[in-house]
Parts: C-alpha cells; sequence; structure tokens
C-alpha cells in the first residue's frame, strides 16, 4: 500500500481509502449486510495496508436494521475498532448528516436549518460514542452551500470542538456534481479536507477545485469512484436493483448509456490497466491531488481488488488525455434525498 498526505494536517493515508456507505446496510434499500463479512472486510483492508475509513453517522441507521439487531456503520466499525485494538493504526472520518435531512443542502436554506451550533456538537459526540473513540481524526459537514461562510456560528463551534480534543480535523462532503461550492469556505482557513465526487465521468474537479486545492494543501477525498457500479463493468442491460437510489440512477435509458460509455472505455484497456474497475481507481490515483480514493466495500474479495491497485503505477500522460475525451458531465441523482422519514431513520 502506498501513502499521501491529506493535505495540510501531517496525516499519511492510505492511497485506497474504505468507504462504508453500504457496510450496514442503507435506508435506500440494500439488503441487510452479513454483519460477519463486513468486520472481516475491515480486519483485512488494514491488514493490506489501509488505514483511511470513511464513514457517516447516518450510514445504515434505520429502525428497521435496529430491530434486526444491526448495527450502523459507525458502530460496527467502533466494534472493530475495540475488537482489534488498532485504533492507532487507523485514520477515522465521518461526517455530521444535515439537520433538515436535506441531500444535497439547498441553494437559499440558511445554515441555522441545516447546522446549529449545538447540533453541530451533539452530533460529534454521538459519533465518539458509536465509534468507541476518544477523538475522530476528520469530522465532515455532510452536504454544504458556499454561502455557509458568511456565518459564524459554525466556524467558532468547530474551533471550540477541536480546542476540546474531540475532533482534530475538519472537512466538507461537497454536493453531488458541484466542485467549486466550496471555495469561500476553504477561504477562511478552516476546513482542510473536500470529499468530492471523481471518475472518469465526472473529471470537472480538475478545472479549478484541483489547483485550489495544490496550492492551499486542501486534502482531497474521492468518492464514487465507480460512479455507483456503472464502471464495475459488471451491469447489464437486464440488470435490476433492490434500492431505489440505484434504481433512479440507472433507470432503463440511462442503463443502457452507461454500458455504450463502459464498452467504448474496455477498447482502451492494455498493460495500464486490465479491466474497468482497475482503470477506474488508477484513474484517480493519476492525479497527485487527490488524497485517498474510497470505493464502497463490504466484501472481503473487493477490499482486496481495490488495495491491490496501490503499486505505485499511474496512468501515463498519454492515456489520461485519451480519457479526457470520455468525460461526460451528468447528473443521475435524485433533485434531492428521498425521505429519511419514510425509510425509518433514526434520529436522535
Amino acid at each position: 500500500m502506498k501513502y499521501r498526505n491529506l493535505g495540510k494536517t501531517g496525516l499519511k493515508v492510505s492511497e485506497v481509502g474504505m468507504g462504508t456507505w453500504q457496510l450496514a446496510g442503507q435506508p435506500w434499500g440494500w439488503d441487510p449486510p452479513d454483519e460477519k463479512e463486513s468486520l472481516q472486510s475491515l480486519y483485512r483492508f488494514t491488514e493490506l495496508g489501509g488505514n483511511f475509513i470513511d464513514t457517516a453517522w447516518v450510514y445504515g441507521r434505520t429502525s428497521s436494521y435496529r430491530k434486526l439487531g444491526l448495527h450502523s456503520s459507525e458502530e460496527l466499525i467502533g466494534k472493530y475498532l475495540k475488537e482489534s485494538g488498532n485504533r492507532n493504526n487507523v485514520y477515522i472520518a465521518t461526517k455530521v448528516p444535515p439537520k433538515n435531512r436535506k441531500w444535497p443542502a439547498w441553494h437559499g436554506i440558511p445554515i441555522s436549518e441545516v447546522f446549529p451550533d449545538k447540533y453541530i456538537e451533539r452530533y460529534v459526540d454521538s459519533s465518539l460514542r458509536n465509534l468507541k473513540v476518544d477523538t475522530i481524526d476528520l469530522m465532515q459537514f455532510h452536504v454544504w452551500q458556499d454561502d455557509f461562510a458568511k456565518d459564524e456560528g459554525w466556524k467558532r463551534t468547530i474551533q471550540r470542538i477541536v480546542k476540546s480534543g474531540k475532533v482534530r480535523f475538519w472537512g466538507i462532503s461537497i454536493n453531488d456534481y458541484q466542485p467549486i461550492n466550496c471555495l469561500n469556505t476553504l477561504d477562511t482557513g478552516l476546513i482542510d479536507t473536500i470529499q468530492l465526487i471523481f471518475n472518469i465521468f465526472h473529471q470537472k474537479p480538475v478545472e479549478k477545485l484541483f489547483p485550489y486545492a495544490r496550492k492551499h494543501k486542501i486534502g482531497l477525498i474521492a468518492r464514487v469512484p465507480l460512479d455507483e457500479g456503472g464502471l464495475t463493468n459488471r451491469l447489464m442491460s437486464n440488470t435490476k436493483f433492490a434500492d431505489p437510489l440505484r434504481s433512479v440512477y440507472f433507470r432503463k435509458d440511462r442503463l443502457v448509456q452507461v454500458i455504450e460509455r463502459v464498452k467504448k472505455l474496455e477498447m482502451l484497456l492494455n498493460k495500464e490497466a486490465e479491466n474497468i474497475p482497475e482503470l477506474a481507481l488508477r484513474f484517480n490515483l493519476s492525479f497527485p491531488e487527490i488524497s485517498t480514493v474510497i470505493p464502497g466495500t463490504r466484501k472481503v474479495k473487493y477490499v482486496e481488488e481495490n488495495t491491490s491497485v496501490s503499486d505505485g503505477r499511474k496512468l501515463t500522460k498519454m492515456f489520461l488525455n485519451e480519457l479526457k475525451k470520455h468525460a461526460w458531465e451528468r447528473n443521475f441523482y435524485p433533485d434531492h434525498d428521498p425521505s429519511m422519514k419514510a425509510s425509518g431513520y433514526v434520529e436522535i
């Protein structure tokens, strides 16, 4: 495993991290996971040198899973940390959910309705309990609007929380396909990392966010490198999705378009990348601005496949220039998240 600087934090993180959205299931319809294999995946990830685990308070937190005796993703990670005694060798990043439960953050809604000061503190404390840790390495706002930069409340709050020792660094998980909706906030100097969508189809962040991050040493955490499964090359025209999110994301006409574009990418495969998932991850890792890429994983075999890409090899400039032609800027996500209340979402 190779390691990179997480911006100016001083942390050296594995360039392939572990995303845990599906680790403990989701309120959007994924089947309840095999928690035993989820735990094994965490163990295998760290055995292979992985040391950056990204989660969120909301992941896996549903009343239906509670009735089954299943954990949220944070709680499952906390169980792993307690069992393994590996806390000092792993960096944990999690997220504060928006109070109004709107994904993404809607333009025009004030931060007082999304991240009130006391609310931020309450959810930091909740994540600390779930993870069974004294300090969270990186706490991220789960949505954002750059207009929030004008408010002083959140600034005072996160500085106070850092001073208390509960959180080491703060970041933002920016809205889907809005790579510059954070630049004014970064100018405050209080945010150390940005989590963003970045993949072969969505290359827009290279234009403005990457130069800013390079200049100001902002850590970039790349999510959705496999385009919600589109770049796994396992989708077929008759693929059915159990979860509503991907059922919308890949609804029939879109699924056909994805498959056609992946077929074109297949024609590029050579010794630089032997398959589409490898190509997708190597694409991310070919940019030095990216600190870590976090494919969502809950199975051991995918942990092994993903981490194997961290071997120091990068795509050539010629290959990257060819991939520019395959950029496909579009947003297949719904305008906002399906009703969290209707899905049995558990609040505190």
